[in-house]
């Protein structure tokens, strides 16, 4: 294998020196530092949603009532389940898709983009089925009324 890599043009990097070492070092610590710096960028519009979850106490003509506090657990619930999971599950797909994709023969990579979709796939039923559960218990214990509209 290395002698076609040769011929082909590819020589084989082996990082022989200590100054090797250092760029390994950095690609560690800037990675994840990248990776949060990003991650960070996309959820800020999330985090601006998230303002909304308190229905009252704005100002003082609005009083919180023990009713609001039940609405913003379903509000906490939905901006969980819509705003936070379903973006991650999106993501998280796109990335295994990807990563079948540009496999290119190669079965770890291969196997690890199929277990990222599997893992995602479940993420996602699991969380909607957590609405179907929530959903049971609220009309077993006796509400009648729309307690949540997921969509």
């Amino acid at each position: 294998m290395v002698k076609l890599d040769i011929m082909l043009g590819f020589e084989p990097r082996v990082c022989r020196f200590e100054s090797c070492q250092g760029h390994k070092i950095m690609n560690k610590v800037f990675f994840p530092v990248i990776l949060i710096f990003l991650l960070s960028i996309i959820f800020v519009p999330f985090a601006a949603k998230a303002q909304g979850i308190v229905p009252c106490g704005n100002d003082t003509s609005d009083p919180c009532q023990i009713g609001d506090f039940f609405v913003m657990l379903v509000n906490i619930y939905n901006f969980i389940t819509i705003d936070i999971a379903v973006p991650l599950a999106v993501i998280a797909i796109i990335v295994a898709a990807i990563m079948m994709m540009l496999s290119a023969g190669n079965p770890n990579l291969f196997t690890l983009g199929k277990k990222t979709l599997y893992a995602a796939i479940i993420g996602l039923v699991l969380v909607f089925c957590s609405w179907i559960i929530i959903n049971f218990v609220v009309t077993a214990l006796g509400y009648t009324g729309s307690w949540s509209n997921p969509f």
